[in-house]
């Protein structure tokens, strides 16, 4: 399908030089001109000649976009979500009000991203989530921010469905009863407003603009514990969120470096001032996450207040590390980049058909409906945030360890009363201390690649976001796993044409490839460990059309096999410098096949229908189009054996699915 419709604009023949084109272009509309300047009466002049698109009744350009699908929000979840309908066919717009993606993770904000696998083994999130993070390890071994945007950007400004619309905030709704006609936002580079209209809207804005533009049901602040019968809930509910953080990053120099704060800055000359909060830089991934407030404020109306604060409190708490802690070990060190926006936890949070609540993510219950899952701890922030001493431990948080993934539900991401509304990110439907876990952004992520996969399988059938879940959630399971998205609980359907062929390898036992798990989970492999330069062959009794082939390669989802990581810790950023450990930079999972070939079996010859020598990405989809008595895959090399002179074909080749369709 071809991307949503762009206005076209033939520029007009250029005069002999821009002034004597803006001299003309002044004259005809009776404007004088000083030397030096460009005054102009915009409604009197076309488009081009005004640098913008101004109407002659003095209105700004609106420009209309008629799409499958519109999501608001392009942090991570709204990333996936947009990319995963648009992989699927739909015609996707993707509103976002910052100039770069990523949201919490961009470099306006510089969080790094973790989810359920970064505290229990091999539960690392995949899909499009682990794509991006496999991408970012292959091309940036320094974790510079600039190549992350970039990669963040390219996934979606280069998928040919999706129409982006950076810098443009979402601030209108036009309703038809209880379902949503079409939104409008304001872009502020090209001063025009963008309207865009579609069957179904997916939310991931985090704050949840759509709530208040739609009349859809939401919560803000915390449950009293009467109502749910949750552990960690209040006993009385209030408006009480957790708080949002300015980040910042320090690097290590090889000579020392002075800093001289800010008059406006908070002097905290002891650590009990800085209300013993920890800050050792030299200490893995350290992040100061705790320079946080906002908890016990309106997290959406006192923003730019809350934000003032926390520079204030930023600027100070490294005015302390450098000048006034008694460790006296940041002289070599220097403010690299301070935070401007800050990272935000909780603010609004919709109602769906199920919250999901603290007995789910502890007890973990497989829903019927299941379409993502959880297993970062139950992290509450306290509304105090800094406020808060840490002595004795971290008395402003509230945790809890989970050593199961949990699963969330379908009806956790649509509205319960607005007919076409899905939402995705730190805004689902659950309690504040279900909120707590789901939050993170790798959860995110996969939470954004089920609403998108969810809502084009909707917008295909003519269904609402309910009765797609009612009528269709089979389906959308199965694109799921089949888009390499693991949910705890289901299997992979194996395709008919590989159950129907005989299955063998030249080495040990290839016939876990068929269980349906593609990964490493509760202390099964689930993959094949063969070996270099030994074939996997499906063989069928004649000649069989074969179009497609699927694989999902070994990336390291615990990343053990991966250089760079001081301790092993599963974390895709990083706040210490390369200069703090070694000079380390951050290395390729080892274990991922670099090289293979996939051969067709034609008229008795074996004959190379697709080879690679540059592989960096787990799952694969090739299309093959061949017509052929066996295929087969052959592994030449992984990323650590392809530095070996020679491997005499006996290196580890490990893979989850191989399968013909």
């Amino acid at each position: 399908m071809k991307p949503a419709s762009k206005p076209t604009r033939k520029a007009p023949l250029l005069p002999t030089s821009r002034r004597s084109f803006f001299k003309e272009a002044a004259a005809a509309a009776g404007v004088l001109m000083l030397p030096g300047s460009t005054v102009l009466h915009g409604q009197n002049l076309s488009s081009y000649e005004t640098g913008g698109f101004i109407s002659k009744d003095g209105k700004l350009d609106t420009h209309e976009h008629q799409v499958d699908l519109c999501v608001v929000g392009a942090g991570l979840a709204g990333m996936c979500a947009a990319i995963a309908a648009a992989r699927r066919g739909a015609k996707v717009a993707l509103m976002h009000d910052r100039p770069v993606l990523g949201g919490n993770a961009s470099s306006e904000i510089r969080q790094w991203i973790v989810g359920a696998g970064t505290r229990v083994r091999d539960l690392q999130e995949t899909g499009i989530m682990e794509e991006i993070l496999v991408e970012n390890m292959y091309r940036n071994p320094k974790r510079n921010f600039a190549i992350w945007d970039s990669i963040l950007y390219e996934k979606v400004r280069f998928e040919p469905n999706i129409d982006l619309m950076l810098n443009c905030s979402c601030c209108q709704a036009e309703m038809d009863g209880k379902t949503i006609k079409s939104i409008t936002g304001y872009q502020t580079t090209t001063q025009r407003w963008h309207k865009v209209s579609a069957p179904i809207f997916i939310d991931c804005s985090g704050d949840s603009i759509l709530a208040p533009l739609t009349g859809a049901d939401y919560r803000f602040g915390r449950e009293a514990a009467e109502e749910f019968g949750e552990e960690f809930a209040v006993a009385k509910a209030d408006k009480k969120t957790m708080g949002m953080s300015i980040l910042f990053q320090v690097r290590e120099t090889e000579h020392p470096v002075s800093f001289t704060p800010p008059k406006w800055a908070h002097v905290f000359k002891t650590d009990a001032e800085m209300k013993n909060k920890p800050h050792n830089i030299y200490a893995i991934n350290t992040n100061l996450y705790w320079v946080e407030l906002g908890g016990e404020q309106d997290g959406i109306g006192d923003t730019e207040e809350i934000r003032d604060e926390l520079l204030k409190i930023a600027f100070g708490v490294w005015d302390h590390i450098k000048n006034w802690c008694p460790q006296k070990n940041a002289a070599n060190w220097e403010l690299e980049w301070m935070g401007f926006l800050p990272g935000k936890r909780e603010s609004r949070r919709y109602i769906g058909d199920y919250m999901l609540k603290q007995q789910d993510v502890e007890k973990h219950p497989v829903f019927p409906d299941t379409i993502a899952y959880g297993g970062w701890q139950i992290d509450d922030h306290l509304p105090g945030g800094f406020a808060m001493d840490s002595v004795d431990g971290e008395k402003h948080l509230r945790k809890r360890r989970l050593s199961e993934p949990y699963t969330i539900p379908y009806r956790s991401i649509y509205s319960k009363n607005i007919k076409n509304l899905m939402f995705a990110g730190r805004n689902i439907s659950a309690t504040h201390v279900g909120i707590a876990t789901t939050r993170v952004m790798g959860t995110c992520g996969i939470l954004g690649q089920a609403a998108g996969t969810a809502a084009w399988i909707a917008v295909q059938n003519k269904l609402t976001p309910r009765e797609v879940g009612k009528t269709k959630i089979r389906e959308i399971q199965a694109a799921l796993m089949e888009d390499d998205c693991f949910l705890p609980g289901f299997k992979r359907e194996i395709s008919p044409l590989s159950k129907q062929a005989e299955l063998s390898c030249d080495y040990g036992d290839c016939s876990q490839l068929h269980n349906g798990i593609d990964r490493r989970i509760w202390g099964r492999d689930n993959g094949y460990y063969g070996k270099t330069k030994k074939a996997i062959t499906y063989t069928f009794k004649k000649p069989t059309k074969i179009s497609q082939v699927r694989l999902v390669f070994d990336s390291d989802l615990n990343r053990e096999h991966t250089g760079g990581n001081p301790d092993g810790v599963m974390t895709s950023w990083v706040m210490f410098h390369p200069l703090s450990h070694d000079k380390t930079t951050f290395g390729f999972p080892g274990c991922m096949i670099k090289s293979y070939r996939i051969e067709a079996r034609v008229g008795g010859e074996w004959k190379t229908v697709f080879e690679t020598d540059e592989n960096y990405h787990r799952f694969v989809r090739l299309d093959v189009n061949v017509t052929a008595d066996a295929v087969r895959f052959i592994p030449f090399a992984t990323h650590m054996s392809a530095k070996k002179i020679n491997d005499y074909g006996s290196s580890t080749a490990h893979l989850f699915a191989f399968e013909v369709r």
